[in-house]
């Protein structure tokens, strides 16, 4: 009964996706229009199946926390490769029951939100049935039993991602957005996948159960190879340094997809894999100091790149960056489960912040927060959820944040006194984990003020006709959008009660008044001038930050322009080498043609004198060497 779940839970979307695709081909409208009955259509066939299948997952994980786990594996077919076979399979886990129950519900949500956002859209056919895609995707990612299904789900993920992000293709951005993500994280893949082979050939399997039973037979050496290359995957699914800077620019995508692939989703699978495998990583001790000295860079350094940035999406998505970067960093410490019991609650608060910000860059027509301003009395829904989603995220109580944000505190705090980790690593992860809690209250309660607070701001489009503008004016979103940020502050506001028991108040205390220091610092710096942008504390450094390091300038000279060079010169020899001698035997077998045609020309005479004068020529031959 349990694996059957599973798989109706993982069937239902898939089923969708390819009825929303079928569906998606027979517009009623004219060519380039609205289809609104198309769009309805797409909406209850992208809805209703989302809608059972979070209900399934709720049902599996009321079931399995009752005990009821008769059985908890299965196995459809086994295929034959001539070497280690595939077992095509189902296994439900703990871990399995808690993410897939988050994902179907966050999945749900933006269903039903992108109605409101995305119903006019002449493709919002295409795109509610790669959502759906993209959630079976992820779910077979979670409840696969075998590491190369997985890996089929995790790549699939990719495909989606990249349509997704592209969305609106016309725009240049965006298209360069999708094919940058696409590409990053695939570059991330390679390891991952070489990663499988390495672990399935020396566990003799790639059943996930094999491998964790035999383990601890394989050489230390093998661990290491395999973890540190799984690891390169998990920095590109979950932008991890180095493989970070596809994220920020995957916020020129439709705000629904942030919300789902960028908060609860395809970035979680990379930190979810590692805590599917946690004995295996826990045993190859180098690679967990690899990733603790990756959180730390990456939970700090975006942290400090969200202070700077003035697209409220951006600020959001460097965020998801540093809290990643937090799940990574309990991982490293040792302790897997306060990095689930955040990766579940962020992606709760996550997804309603950003739903939120997509709530008002369509009511302002704008992502800027420049634009935004005054909008606590135009959106109340809004600002009330939005400040839920901002107060988890800094870790206040009684938000969820709080909760699971100490549990990773008090996992780096006793590896940095004993642990996993080496001593140096422990204590830079440690002390970037501090640092990092004052600059998330910083740049939450900066975007919390210049969204909701101050003078309230218009938006003016450019003049399509001298004398006139149109001119957008906030107002609430519709309800299809704001019904999920409802649903959504629950948990956000609520989940972290499940940690009570297990709360360390010296850490927590320690970690609120952190959090106050940055947000008391910048409301400050508002307060003095609500005009100016509090990010000018950062004084020399906000440059840096707002370029976030300049990651992506030193990756653009270091990695494009040599193979922009590069593609210049193959370009070159092929147009002059290749093509040159393709086209010289052209020429000179016209020219031999030219040559040919002047004895070839049809005039008897000359064909006569031809004969003539060789008979001639061997005569005199015959004479002279006779």
């Amino acid at each position: 009964m349990t694996v059957t779940l599973a798989a109706a839970i993982t069937l239902l979307p898939f089923l969708a996706s390819a009825a929303g695709l079928l569906g998606s081909r027979w517009p009623r409208g004219a060519p380039g229009t609205p289809d609104k009955a198309a769009a309805r259509r797409a909406a209850w066939i992208a809805i209703l199946p989302a809608a059972v299948s979070a209900v399934l997952a709720g049902w599996l994980a009321l079931r399995w926390w009752g005990g009821a786990r008769d059985t908890t594996a299965g196995t459809l077919t086994i295929i034959d490769t001539g070497g280690l076979p595939i077992s095509v399979g189902l296994e439900v886990t703990e871990l399995s029951v808690l993410v897939g129950l988050l994902v179907t519900v966050v999945a749900l949500a933006v269903q039903v939100y992108s109605v409101g956002y995305l119903g006019d859209d002449r493709r919002y056919p295409s795109y509610s049935a790669f959502i759906s895609l993209f959630t079976s995707a992820m779910l077979l990612v979670i409840y696969a039993g075998d590491l190369l299904v997985l890996y089929a789900g995790w790549e699939i993920m990719g495909l989606c991602s990249y349509l997704l992000i592209g969305h609106w293709w016309e725009d240049l951005g965006n298209s360069r957005a999708a094919i940058k993500a696409f590409l990053v994280t695939r570059l991330g893949d390679v390891g991952f996948l070489f990663g499988i082979f390495v672990l399935g050939v020396g566990a003799g399997s790639f059943r996930i159960a094999d491998v964790l039973a035999r383990f601890p037979q394989m050489s230390t050496a093998t661990l290491i190879v395999a973890t540190l290359l799984l690891l390169a995957g998990v920095a590109g699914k979950s932008a991890q340094v180095p493989l970070h800077t596809w994220l920020p620019d995957a916020m020129a995508g439709p705000t629904p997809i942030s919300a789902l692939i960028h908060a609860a989703t395809m970035v979680a699978a990379g930190i979810f894999m590692v805590a599917r495998l946690f004995p295996v990583f826990e045993a190859a001790g180098p690679t967990l100091d690899v990733l603790a000295v990756l959180a730390a860079l990456g939970m700090l350094g975006a942290a400090l790149a969200a202070l700077a940035q003035d697209d409220l999406k951006r600020v959001l998505a460097y965020s998801t960056i540093s809290q990643l970067a937090y799940m990574a960093a309990a991982l490293a410490a040792g302790d897997d489960e306060a990095a689930i019991f955040h990766l579940v609650s962020h992606g709760a608060f996550k997804a309603l912040l950003f739903l939120c910000a997509g709530a008002v860059i369509h009511a302002v027509g704008s992502n800027l927060m420049s634009d935004m301003g005054g909008l606590r009395r135009i959106m109340p829904i809004t600002f009330v959820t939005m400040t839920i989603g901002f107060a988890a995220l800094v870790g206040l109580p009684p938000a969820s944040g709080f909760f699971s944000k100490d549990a990773v505190l008090v996992a780096v705090e006793q590896a940095s006194a004993e642990g996993p980790l080496t001593d140096a690593a422990a204590w830079l992860l440690y002390a970037c984990a501090l640092a990092t809690v004052a600059v998330t209250g910083a740049y939450a309660t900066r975007a919390w003020l210049r969204t909701f607070f101050g003078e309230r701001r218009v938006v003016a489009l450019p003049e399509p006709e001298p004398g006139t503008a149109h001119v957008f004016t906030a107002h609430e979103a519709p309800l299809s959008m704001r019904v999920p940020l409802v649903v959504l502050a629950v948990p956000a506001l609520l989940f972290g009660f499940v940690g009570l028991g297990d709360m360390h108040w010296g850490t927590a205390a320690v970690s609120v008044a952190l959090a106050l220091l940055g947000a008391g610092i910048t409301y400050s710096a508002w307060r003095s001038d609500p005009l100016a942008d509090p990010a000018r504390l950062l004084g020399p450094f906000r440059v840096p930050c707002e370029q976030a390091f300049y990651v992506d300038t030193a990756y653009h000279a270091i990695f494009v322009r040599p193979v922009l060079r590069l593609a210049r010169v193959v370009v070159g020899t092929d147009d002059g080498v290749v093509d040159g001698a393709v086209r010289g035997s052209g020429r000179l077998t016209l020219g031999a043609a030219g040559l040919l045609r002047f004895a070839q020309n049809g005039n008897v005479q000359l064909y006569v004198s031809g004969l003539l004068a060789g008979v001639l020529l061997i005569a005199v031959g015959a004479v002279m060497f006779g």
